[in-house]
């Protein structure tokens, strides 16, 4: 592919490669920086959709550069931040609010990380930023104790796609740059979940999962049940979800009623509300993903079987709404779990200077570990708003994975 070149993701030997062979690429021979090429940038392109995550390392990049880099992605995108311009800092209740920092001179990047970074480059005019990497204990239910969390134990945050999940749609790509990466030893992340499981990971490493291998694994009830099934999210999500707490492995919220009742939350609308489908197309490769936002989750929508379709053991095949929340939390926690497992997570070992790429509608990811207060972690994120809806499954897609009986 003209003067690109790609080399496997630097995978650690938890990952089972053979079971995800185009999943993650670094790329050599893409300025990121140099004047935009069309020609080079339809091949990155064509790369990310492929491999789902694209790693470039020892970027120099501004904030505008990212911008512009970002929303060449996508074309129907207006400019605003996937959460919305300047608003994470004004929505004080939102989870979100503690982790993101708005970049001045371009409210479309945040700097997020850990500690106070001085260094102007990193900081763009703010004041001083004190940043907080998510840490599970603010999250979690149960945490683990300060005597394990002293040995290196530690959990993933929250696994969540980057989308407001009410009034604005979902970032079609994300761009995550390291300004200032902390040394330190590798940490356990412990899923706690009764299965033993467990991951070395690198300190302080964004943990992706491909949202493919999460639709494959599945077995054909669920798989039919996917491609059926429309998740609603609750209005203001981040607002909705912040009294309640995660479970162990970040995959979604214990229902212990904790969220906050509609009358409380901020001013909402019923048509900003939104639905989305369980099963997203990769609109290059014509791949299902399972792209579900399991903590903003609050029902599950399924269409009836096709006609013809034999309904022997299928899920609701005359369609339905699961609308209890503790039921709907279970059912996308049986779905979404075997994703996750340790050999199909890739944890990024960051460097200064790495410029993350992903396709935030094939992709699942978490933050993970934890900090001293004066460790120094500093990264821009962005993501756009996107004008299009994620793309559904087709009737021949919903056709071919419910007809298994």
């Amino acid at each position: 592919m003209g003067g690109i070149r790609t080399a496997q993701i630097p995978a650690p030997p938890t990952l089972d490669v053979k079971a995800l062979p185009e999943f993650g690429a670094q790329v050599y021979g893409y300025d990121p920086t140099a004047p935009f090429d069309p020609a080079a940038f339809a091949e990155l392109e064509e790369l990310l959709y492929k491999h789902s995550l694209l790693v470039i390392r020892g970027v120099d990049l501004t904030p505008k550069q990212q911008y512009k880099l970002t929303k060449a992605f996508d074309a129907t995108a207006e400019g605003s931040y996937g959460h919305g311009n300047n608003k994470t800092g004004s929505e004080k209740k939102s989870v979100l609010h503690p982790d993101l920092k708005t970049v001045p001179s371009q409210p479309q990047v945040q700097l997020i990380g850990n500690g106070v970074p001085t260094d102007p480059r990193i900081t763009q005019g703010l004041d001083k930023p004190q940043l907080r990497h998510p840490h599970h204990k603010t999250f979690h239910k149960e945490v683990v104790s300060p005597e394990e969390e002293a040995q290196g134990i530690t959990r993933f945050y929250r696994w969540h796609i980057d989308a407001a999940l009410y009034d604005l749609l979902p970032p079609k790509v994300t761009t995550l740059y390291a300004l200032s990466v902390p040394a330190g030893e590798e940490q356990t992340c412990r899923y706690d979940d009764g299965t033993g499981d467990e991951l070395k990971v690198p300190l302080g490493t964004t943990a992706f999962v491909s949202g493919t291998k999460m639709f494959d694994i599945l077995p054909p009830d669920l798989k039919s049940l996917a491609v059926r099934a429309k998740v609603r999210y609750a209005p203001h999500p981040y607002v909705w979800m912040a009294p309640a707490k995660s479970n162990s492995t970040g995959l979604g919220i214990v229902s212990d009623g904790k969220e906050l009742s509609k009358d409380d939350l901020p001013a909402w609308e019923s048509s900003k509300i939104k639905e989305f489908p369980m099963t997203w197309k990769n609109p290059k490769t014509g791949k299902l993903h399972y792209q579900v936002h399991p903590s903003g989750a609050e029902a599950i929508i399924v269409a009836p079987l096709p006609a013809g379709v034999d309904p022997s053991g299928q899920i609701l095949p005359e369609g339905g709404i699961i609308s209890d929340l503790k039921e709907t939390r279970e059912l996308l926690f049986k779905m979404q779990r075997p994703g996750i497992a340790p050999e199909l997570v890739y944890p990024h070992d960051w460097k200064k200077d790495d410029l993350c790429i992903f396709h935030n509608r094939g992709v699942l990811h978490s933050v993970v570990g934890a900090f001293e207060p004066d460790q120094v972690r500093a990264f821009w994120q962005c993501n756009l708003a996107s004008g299009e809806e994620p793309l559904p499954p087709t009737a021949d897609d919903v056709k071919t994975y419910s007809s298994f009986a």
